[in-house]
């Protein structure tokens, strides 16, 4: 097992067969993650005629975990994730009803995985409800960390719901609850930290990858001090550490409130490259991002923290049980999501396999049945037989 070394500025050294933990998922994860891992290994292989190769190790979390260990996530899945840096997941089951909030809040939070990175663009071939799904490129960059996601709640009826309204009523003189007897209570907490690293973050990819714009997506007209502090923190921290590149026309700094961005992403999506925003509204923004270039099934996503060098590609969809085993959920969104880790690693040549091959796929009208059924002579395969057809274009290509 080869481990990637992390240097102090968060720069990753990638040996030539890196250890990568994985985590199968629940549901249609058994199905998505050998198919990922198959495409993956090919075009690794092709890129670089076996002088390199990804060497997975399992690693267990989510229902699969709990029936075998009794926890859903183990300490040894975090210690792994944290001693081998990169690491990519299939969706988890989440306990319902008590425990762990959510799964992949845990892995987030726990790693301190501060960044949500969500590439989203169109594949010519692909079937979209909007006229021109080819304008639509842009990068998201969701505040993991903070927000309403840190999950400081507290139920109508409590005494701890109970003992918060007081504190608001008597201590801070609150006295805008309308209906405080059946009130359940939540704080969104928001920093100047979190938001400047994030919006750092946001800078320093569109500056390496030559996009134009960042923009600060928020809700600063209403919420002035959590939304509106994200706003006034990201413009200040574009302006102490980017100001040459502001100045010099490389980089344009932006903001928009967050319901005329939902508006404007529909109507003019080609003014946006680079978004920066926090947690629920990056949510929100990813998901109808995706829905515009075909839907969430080929929606890949990272969670990453630029300064450990600590990263999870993940499914951005979920466990799916109503088609699980049946041999028809889509893999694209894992395996694109496998494309960012091979980008992440360093590995571009690799990565420009596997997006060739879908993008020659998708032309022809082959794809699973959930983006076929749209395509004029689209062709429905299963999860399985998509798989071995991206090998097989991968392996055909000119080298």
């Amino acid at each position: 097992m080869s481990k990637i070394e992390v240097k102090p500025d968060g720069t990753l050294v990638v040996p030539h067969n890196p250890t990568i933990p994985f985590v199968t998922g629940d549901g249609v994860g058994v199905e998505i993650t050998p198919a990922m891992q198959q495409v993956l290994n090919a075009a690794v292989e092709k890129a670089y005629g076996g002088s390199r190769k990804l060497d997975w190790m399992e690693v267990q979390a989510g229902g699969r975990a709990y029936e075998a260990l009794g926890t859903y996530l183990p300490d040894e899945t975090m210690q792994a994730f944290r001693d081998y840096h990169i690491g990519i997941k299939g969706p988890l089951t989440t306990p319902v009803g008590g425990g762990i909030r959510s799964l992949n809040v845990a892995l987030r939070q726990g790693l301190d995985l501060y960044v949500c990175l969500r590439p989203v663009r169109w594949y010519s071939g692909v079937v979209s409800p909007v006229k021109h799904p080819e304008l639509v490129d842009m990068v998201i960059f969701r505040e993991n960390t903070e927000d309403i996601y840190a999950g400081i709640e507290w139920e109508t009826g409590t005494p701890e719901a109970k003992k918060f309204y007081r504190f608001l009523s008597e201590e801070m003189g609150v006295k805008k609850v309308r209906f405080p007897e059946s009130s359940s209570f939540g704080v969104k907490p928001v920093s100047r930290e979190g938001s400047e690293r994030l919006v750092r973050a946001a800078c320093q990819y569109a500056l390496s990858n030559g996009l134009p714009s960042v923009t600060l997506v928020h809700k600063g007209n209403i919420m002035k001090y959590t939304e509106g502090g994200f706003k006034r923190w990201g413009y200040e921290v574009a302006e102490r550490e980017f100001g040459e590149a502001i100045a010099s026309g490389k980089l344009v700094i932006k903001d928009c409130i967050a319901d005329a961005f939902l508006q404007n992403a529909l109507l003019k999506p080609e003014d946006y490259s680079v978004v920066a925003t926090l947690n629920l509204n990056g949510d929100y923004v990813s998901d109808m991002l995706a829905a515009q270039v075909g839907g969430i099934g080929i929606a890949p996503g990272a969670n990453i923290n630029y300064a450990t060098g600590n990263a999870i590609f993940e499914a951005t969809h979920g466990t799916a049980p109503d088609i699980a085993g049946r041999n028809v959920v889509n893999p694209c969104s894992l395996i694109l999501s496998g494309v960012m880790m091979l980008v992440h690693l360093g590995w571009t040549e690799a990565a420009a396999c596997v997006e060739q091959a879908l993008e020659r796929s998708f032309a022809a009208g082959y794809a699973t049945a959930d983006l076929a059924r749209f395509m004029p002579e689209g062709k429905a395969l299963g999860t399985h037989e998509f798989a071995e057809h991206l090998v097989s274009e991968i392996m055909k290509a000119e080298a």
